[in-house]
C-alpha cells in the first residue's frame, strides 16, 4: 500500500490509516486541512468546522446519547480515512471523547478491543479515554461492530 497523505499531528492506526485527534479549543495545526471532521459534542452549540463534518451528540466526560448513531458515524469516519480522506476527530479538549473514538477506530483497524485504550494512550495521549464508562463504551463498540460484520 502506498503511503497516504496525512494531517499534521495524525496518529497512525494499527493498519496504517492516519487520523488526527484534536481539541477544538487548540489552534488548528499547520499543513493540509481536514476534508472531513467527526465532531463530538453538542451540534449547534460548538464551533462548526469550515469543511465537511458530522456530529455525535456526546456530553463531556460521558458517552454518546445515541449509541447506534455514534457507532455508525465512527465506522463511517474510519472508512473515509481508510480510503484516503483526511479525517479529524475532535471534541473540546481532545482527550476523553476524542480518545474514545480513536480507541474504537483502533479496534476497526484490527487492534484487540481489550488493549485498545492502552494502545490509544500510548499512541495519542496518555490520559485518553478519561472515564470508566468511556472505557466500557469502547468494549461495547467492539462487540457491536463485530456482530455487524458477521
Amino acid at each position: 500500500m502506498a503511503p497516504m497523505t496525512q494531517l499534521d499531528g495524525a496518529v497512525l492506526l494499527p493498519d496504517g490509516t492516519p487520523v488526527r485527534g484534536r481539541g477544538r479549543r487548540d489552534p488548528l495545526p499547520g499543513g493540509p486541512r481536514p476534508a472531513f471532521s467527526l465532531c463530538l459534542g453538542r451540534p449547534g452549540h460548538d464551533d462548526e468546522p469550515e469543511w465537511a463534518a458530522a456530529w455525535i451528540d456526546w456530553p463531556d466526560f460521558r458517552v454518546p446519547r445515541d449509541r447506534a448513531g455514534a457507532t455508525a458515524a465512527i465506522v463511517d469516519a474510519y472508512e473515509r480515512a481508510r480510503s484516503g480522506v483526511l479525517v479529524e476527530v475532535s471534541c473540546t479538549g481532545g482527550t476523553g471523547r476524542t480518545g474514545t473514538v480513536l480507541a474504537c477506530m483502533a479496534v476497526l483497524a484490527g487492534h484487540p478491543a481489550a488493549d485498545a485504550v492502552a494502545w490509544t494512550r500510548a499512541h495519542y495521549r496518555p490520559r485518553a479515554v478519561e472515564t470508566p464508562w468511556q472505557r466500557r463504551w469502547v468494549r461495547g463498540f467492539a462487540e457491536r461492530t463485530v456482530q455487524r460484520r458477521l
